[in-house]
Parts: C-alpha cells; structure tokens; sequence
C-alpha cells in the first residue's frame, strides 16, 4: 500500500504522537509498503520561537500554512494512496483529505470532554472550548475511525458526533518486551541504575501528574496504608514533577512512610521497577488507554486501579480495582478504601500472589505491538477497497 502519514509537529514539544507515528511508519516501511510521514514546519513559528506569539504562529504554520503543503501533496499523489491521520485532534486537516481514502486513529477524547463540561477536574477556558470544537468539526468529516479503546471508540460516538462508515478498537501494544525478572536479578538490574531497593519491594506510580492521573489520590491513599502499617513499603513516583505536589501532602505522606522522585529511567530500569514493586498504584480519574496497567502486569506485577474504562478494559481481571474519586467526593474515605484493598493485596499468601502475577502476565500477553500493527494493516486495505470500487451503501468487514 501507499501510505501517507499525518501526524503533529516537532516544534508542539509533544512526544508520544510523534512517536506513535514514526513507529507506524517504520513497521509499515518494514512490511514493504511505500510509507511517507508529512507534519508542518517551523516556518512563521520559527521567527517568533522564544517570544510570546511563538504559540500563535505555530498555529498559523498548522492550519493555514501546512494545508497548502497537504494540497500540493495530494495532487501528486497516486489515487490509490490511503492517508492516515494519527491522532483525531488533527481533525482540522481532515476536510482537505475528506475526498480520499483516510483512516484517523483516536486515541482518547478527555480534551473534547473538558470542553463540553463533563470534566469538573479539567475546566477549560474560551479559547480552549474553541479549539476543541474547531478540532472536532474536522474530524466529523471523516467516514473510517481506529480506537486504541472501546471507551474512546464510544466516547469518539456520543461526544463527537461522527457518522462513521466503520469505527474499528485495537488495543496498543506494547513498545518495549516488559517482563517479568527474578527479585535477585530486579535488584541487580536497580542497583545498577543507582537505584538500590530493599529486598521487601516497593509500591510504584509511573506517570506525568497530569490532571487525571490522580496523583493526589496516590499520595492520600499511601499516607493512610502507611500510617497503619508496621514497615510500610516506600512509594516510588516514576515520572512524577516535585512541584506537582501540594507540599502538605507530601510531607503527611513523608511523616508516615517514604516517597521517592525517580526520573529519567530507561525501559529496563523501569522493566525492573515493576518487576520489583509488591503493587502498582494507578487510580487515574480517566484515561484513553493506560499503559503503565499493562507494563507492569506484563512484569508480574499486580495493579490497582480505578473501576471505569478504559481502566477496567485495560487491566481486565488480573488488576484490582477502587471506585473513582469524584469532584465534591470525600477524598480521605476514598484514601482509606484504597489503603484496605491495598493492605489486602499485599496479605496475599505467596502462592496466591503467584497465581494474579501468573493471571496479569498472560492478560497482558494480548497487547502484542505486531498484531496491533497487522490489525491496522488489514483494516487500512478494507478502507482502501471500501472506498475506491465499493462505493456508498457496502457492507465493511469486520476484522478478527
């Protein structure tokens, strides 16, 4: 196939969608297809870089510079070429392409939500409500949809208001071959990143402190196990800003247990730090996928989470899990529930624990980057059939 490629440029600072992209590309590339990867450049942005209205011309780069670039491309593009949006929030580019076969993967619609009010924790202001409108007037004209869950597929349809022709959910994979390690060689693998780690374990976050990972929650919940326990495990935060961190909860948690700040780890410091953690504490308010859930089940280790999808599609019945905390909910009776089902997982006789370590490995066994890939593949060449001999009216296949 022929395939281009859209994706957001490098100057928005973001990096998982560039990622996620050029990993598209590059398995596609390797599978012998014709793969080219298009994204705006720096041009007005680059004359206001460091100044106040650099955020201003990277808009004007994106939306009304780059679709003269999408125009110029498609006239010299064969018709038989598939274009793949991946990410929906490049919605405003799909009218230029809406007459050509198309794909846009989605991946979560917590923005879009913000905007409509639906999230009291993430108020967005005017400018905000906009743009998430002006983003989704885009996407609406696209008729083929790929979700990374069945919660994003249904948030992409009730919130979105799209009419798709066919609206298809594939699982990430994962990108790295997480495990799980033997404790000598979790701890080997620790010290050797200058992390030494006591032979008890740990309990571990791995996250950006953005607004719905509910860091606050993970700070209540372990200043209340560890006030109860007798050695209490100390809490690592992977990922986790300092200044995140409201400075009373903090210290409450530090009075009774201990936090570290771990950043900078690569995949197999991290591999070990799941495989060395008695549970994974992920009590996020939402999420489009969850991937640290699977990361650590795939390293043995057992994961609470909050009992609402994607969370619970995610961690399926190896992980335990806690009600949402909600706005106006008592945050300390929702602390004290966790520190219970975390007390209880961490009483689990060893064969016990060995059996849900088991039970996670094998769930997590499902999110296998290649078969996403070839899913993606195989649903790309029905759209490409669907869209160039089918015509309006045919039935689209369901892929396995």
């Amino acid at each position: 196939m022929k395939l281009v490629l859209y994706t957001h440029p490098d100057f928005l600072g973001s990096q998982s969608m560039p990622r996620f992209a050029r990993s598209l590309a590059q398995a596609y590339a390797a599978r012998g297809h014709q793969v080219c990867l298009r994204t705006p450049r720096p041009r007005l942005r680059r004359c206001a870089e460091g100044g106040p209205l650099a955020k201003w011309a990277g808009y004007v780069d994106q939306y009304l510079i780059f679709p003269r670039d999408i125009r110029t491309g498609l006239r010299s593009d064969p018709a038989d070429t598939l274009y793949v949006f991946c990410d929906q929030a490049l919605g405003p580019w799909v009218p230029w392409v809406a007459h050509r076969p198309h794909v846009v993967h989605c991946h979560d619609l917590l923005a879009l939500r913000s905007a409509l009010g639906l999230i009291p924790e993430n108020p967005t202001g005017p400018t905000g409500r906009v743009y998430q409108h002006y983003i989704r007037r885009g996407f609406r004209r696209a008729r083929h949809f790929i979700s990374v869950s069945a919660r994003s597929r249904d948030d992409l349809h009730q919130y979105g208001g799209v009419t798709p022709v066919t609206s298809e959910v594939v699982y990430n994979g994962l990108n790295y071959p997480y495990a799980a390690l033997p404790p000598a060689q979790a701890q080997a693998a620790l010290a050797e990143a200058g992390l030494p780690a006591a032979p008890q374990g740990l309990l571990l976050h791995v996250s950006g402190a953005q607004w719905y990972k509910n860091v606050a929650g993970v700070l209540r919940l372990y200043a209340r196990y560890a006030g109860q326990a007798v050695q209490p495990l100390p809490l690592w935060l992977v990922g986790v800003p300092r200044d995140a961190i409201a400075p009373a909860l903090l210290t409450l948690a530090r009075q009774c247990g201990e936090v570290h700040f771990l950043h900078g780890l690569d995949n197999a410091t991290l591999n070990a730090a799941y495989a060395h953690a008695r549970a994974f504490l992920f009590p996020s308010l939402a999420e489009g996928f969850g991937w640290p859930i699977v990361e650590a089940q795939a390293c043995g280790c057992p994961v609470i989470t909050t009992d609402e999808a994607p969370m619970n599609e995610i961690g399926g019945p190896a992980a335990r899990y806690l009600p949402r905390l909600r706005a106006g909910d008592d945050a300390e009776a929702w602390a004290a529930q966790g520190a219970r089902v975390l007390q209880d997982l961490l009483a689990l006789p060893a064969d016990e624990r060995a059996r849900l370590s088991a039970t996670g490995v094998a769930w997590a066994a499902r999110f296998d980057t290649d078969t996403a890939i070839e899913r993606y593949l195989r649903i790309y060449a029905q759209v490409l059939a669907w869209e160039q001999g089918h015509g309006p009216g045919a039935t689209f296949a369901k892929t396995a």
